[in-house]
């Protein structure tokens, strides 16, 4: 390890996985370096043996569940949106040929204590029971303003400002009902919470015309799916690393973050051998401030709560869907933040046939985090196993350039990727200095 390099990259996590891709086809000479002897970090596929020693310690699986192998369990939850921005670091770097994608069958949402089809037409928008014959008008005209809209013909604007006006204001506008508010906002828009209607309006706009975009693209949903789990997305951009250039250690102790007298990143240390670089990238776990001179990098800001289920039916009300989300809108159980469900099954190659995966997941609200995402879990059916995790969510405290080591955020509550592209975005533009830009590509699905 007495080799310099320009960039070490610690954690094997997605955000790391694309930035030591990216980093090395932009030239960069790349360390990569994991604790675990697995890749994927906290956003891993784990098999059933793995998965029962991170939660049961030594408890053997049951017989029952089947092969070790048909097993890829994510830890966390997120599907990739069609049209998104990880789709599109996918098809510009070509990890594409490394990796097959499915469909996730359907996207729904809770109402009055029942699921519901978010509709993806203007045929399911008529016939859905989220909204009423009035309302579906309303809707209507709503939609069809969305998707009018042109920045630069006054004549689509309706008298509305997006850069100016806040989304209550235009919902307001077309008189939507709260309800409808709750499931564009939170179904559609991806929102966790309320704040977003008291901001202008332009994100929530975009980030809706995303979902329709999405959803034209495929048909049955705006998500799509890696076969064998989400695990093997850093699998894939750790490959594209290593075409170009890239080092891998896996199963290697980060002892300690060297600094100089100034504070400025010198290199790591792995036992009695350290390694130097001129700058140092990470997940927020090899930062805690127990790993050198007290200095503290990261604070703690929340926490999300994860129910890994397996199940040996489809959810109740999908019309057996072989893979579903379900939005839980906070307003309707009382709370700040959504709660979520993602299930997968044995189409996506992640567990025997017959077995459904279902992770019911929400931001911490309470000091009783299991008693908050019982609505979810009741919606779930009997639960066969179920592992619980509370995850504390970590924000660097400095943005690196003074010192030269630059980490990376805490995987956070929201059922997609987006957040993850936009912290691959920032830690970028910082190391480089210049914006990441990227070209456009088509990526291939199975229905």
């Amino acid at each position: 390890m007495d080799e310099e390099y320009d960039v070490i990259v610690l954690g094997t996590g997605l955000t790391e996985c694309i930035l030591s891709g990216l980093l090395s086809v932009e030239g960069k000479k790349v360390l990569h370096m994991d604790r675990n002897d697995y890749y994927g970090g906290d956003s891993a596929s784990l098999n059933l043996t793995q998965l029962y020693r991170k939660f049961r310690g030594d408890q053997t699986p049951p017989s029952e569940l089947g092969r070790d192998r048909d097993y890829a369990v994510d830890l966390i939850p997120k599907f990739i949106i069609a049209s998104g921005e990880l789709t599109k670091i996918l098809v510009h770097t070509d990890v594409t040929r490394y990796l097959e994608f499915k469909q996730i069958a359907g996207s729904f949402v809770y109402r009055d204590g029942k699921i519901s089809k978010v509709p993806s037409t203007e045929m399911e928008a008529v016939k859905s029971p989220l909204m009423g014959l009035f309302e579906k008008r309303r809707a209507k005209k709503f939609f069809e303003f969305l998707q009018n809209w042109k920045d630069e013909d006054p004549a689509t604007h309706q008298g509305l400002n997006l850069d100016i006006d806040t989304m209550k204001t235009v919902y307001e506008t077309f008189g939507l009902e709260p309800g409808t508010q709750d499931f564009i906002g939170h179904a559609m828009a991806l929102y966790l919470d309320d704040d977003y209607i008291t901001k202008p309006a332009r994100r929530a706009y975009e980030r809706i015309v995303l979902y329709t975009s999405s959803m034209a693209r495929y048909g049955k949903s705006p998500y799509i799916y890696p076969l064998y789990g989400l695990g093997e997305l850093p699998q894939a951009f750790a490959r594209l690393s290593a075409i170009y250039g890239g080092t891998y250690m896996l199963d290697k102790r980060v002892d300690e973050i060297v600094t100089d007298t100034d504070g400025k990143f010198v290199g790591v240390r792995s036992g009695s051998e350290t390694v130097k670089a001129k700058q140092v990238i990470g997940d927020p776990s090899y930062f805690g401030d127990h790993k050198e001179s007290g200095k503290v990098r990261v604070v703690e800001d929340g926490k999300v709560i994860r129910a890994i289920c397996i199940l040996k039916h489809p959810i109740p009300g999908t019309d057996d869907a072989d893979s579903v989300q379900i939005i839980i809108p906070q307003n309707q159980v009382q709370r700040r933040h959504d709660i979520y469900i993602a299930m997968v099954s044995s189409t996506h190659n992640v567990c025997a046939k017959d077995v459904y995966v279902a992770i019911v997941s929400t931001v911490v609200e309470t000091d009783r985090p299991e008693q908050e995402i019982t609505p979810g879990l009741q919606l779930l059916g009997p639960i066969y196993q179920k592992f619980v995790s509370v995850t504390p969510l970590y924000t660097p405290i400095s943005d690196g350039k003074a010192d030269d080591i630059f980490i990376t955020r805490s995987y956070d509550a929201t059922s997609h990727f987006e957040t993850v592209v936009e912290d691959v975005q920032d830690v970028w533009k910082r190391i480089i200095g210049k914006d990441l830009v990227l070209k456009k590509r088509e990526v291939e699905v199975g229905q």
